[in-house]
């Protein structure tokens, strides 16, 4: 199904006419669409702040339940004429590629994807996130609670890009705490790992059974569960991507610590008002702690609030680069290493 959402301006007088639309911008959701609470809604997010801002008609699609047809859905928005078409996960990457080769006049934004050896004149760009550096900070806040001296990781696709993020959690917990333990499991290897919340659910039991009082999920709407058993053990949750102590149930909100923000948001509002301002440009760009493309939620303000400062000097560190957060396991020994003398 394809909804189509339509921002223009509208005189108050009935007498005038509509504004002419002057730009289509289209959006694929990864596996999982609008509702996973995470990823895909951010995106969302953003697309909706930009149909609010600027003169544009704008168009999401969803994927098949493996997303086979993630190439067939950007070809198909490039032939009706939409301008700039964003995907939705690395999962795209090879689509994207393909597209952008037959359709050269339409320009395509790939989240999280990586196309090597782009310029400023190619029609992708690809948006990354240093995951890292705001998973270094829900690392370190996770340490600073836990009253175990045991916290848990569960991560969706066994990747390196979700490795990226559980690289950064034990980094910042170990920072704070070079005795902490961290518990690590991964719900699967393949996308559909990010669209399961039972398997989630089960993960984060299974860690709170051996003594983690608090758990970071980087997992798409696996993460729903996490959340889910968190609450039901009353144990506390770090979310993902987007602050999902805002979509919690009342049940859920008193356990939500914090959520590592993905501004996947400001990503697609930003790359809409360059291209919508003619000021495109393909290639690299990333979304890092000094720009405020990642960072950590403060909405449970009576969970957050005794360790905001810490992390406020812990973030200052990062942007000036007194502390340099591992992207990868190798890089994350390297750190931990240096960290025990």
């Amino acid at each position: 199904m394809v909804i189509v959402f339509t921002a223009s301006l509208f005189a108050l007088s009935g007498c005038q006419k509509e504004e002419a639309v002057k730009n289509k911008i289209g959006l694929v959701f990864d596996i999982g669409g609008r509702g996973d609470l995470s990823f895909n809604d951010s995106a969302y997010a953003g697309l909706e702040r930009a149909m609010a801002d600027f003169d544009i008609e704008a168009t999401y699609l969803e994927p098949g339940e493996g997303g086979e047809n993630r190439e067939e859905l950007l070809r198909t928005l490039a032939e009706e004429g939409y301008e700039l078409i964003f995907a939705v996960g690395f999962l795209f990457t090879d689509a994207v590629i393909s597209a952008a080769a037959d359709f050269p006049e339409s320009k395509f934004a790939l989240i999280d994807g990586y196309v090597p050896d782009l310029t400023a004149d190619s029609n992708i760009v690809c948006l990354g996130f240093a995951e890292h550096e705001g998973s270094f900070l829900v690392g370190a806040a996770a340490a600073l609670k836990s009253e175990t001296g045991k916290i848990g990781f569960v991560g969706g696709m066994n990747i390196p890009l979700i490795q990226k993020f559980e690289a950064g959690y034990r980094a910042g917990a170990a920072y704070v705490n070079p005795d902490i333990e961290v518990v690590v499991n991964y719900i699967g290897s393949t996308g559909e790992a990010f669209k399961n919340p039972q398997a989630g659910r089960e993960l984060a039991l299974a860690q709170c059974d051996q003594g983690c009082d608090v758990i970071y999920h980087a997992s798409g709407a696996s993460g729903i569960g996490v959340i889910a058993a968190c609450a039901e053990r009353e144990t506390w949750v770090i979310g993902v991507d987007s602050d999902q102590y805002l979509t919690a149930s009342d049940e859920e909100k008193p356990f939500v610590l914090t959520s590592m923000l993905k501004r996947v948001d400001v990503s697609v509002y930003e790359t809409i008002k360059a291209f919508v301002e003619g000021n495109y440009e393909g290639g690299y760009k990333t979304f890092d702690l000094s720009v405020d493309g990642v960072g950590y939620s403060v909405s449970n303000e009576a969970a957050i609030a005794d360790i905001q400062d810490q992390l406020e000097e812990i973030k200052a560190e990062i942007v000036d680069g007194t502390v340099v957060v591992p992207t990868n396991y190798e890089e994350l020994d390297a750190f931990l290493a240096e960290l025990g003398g």
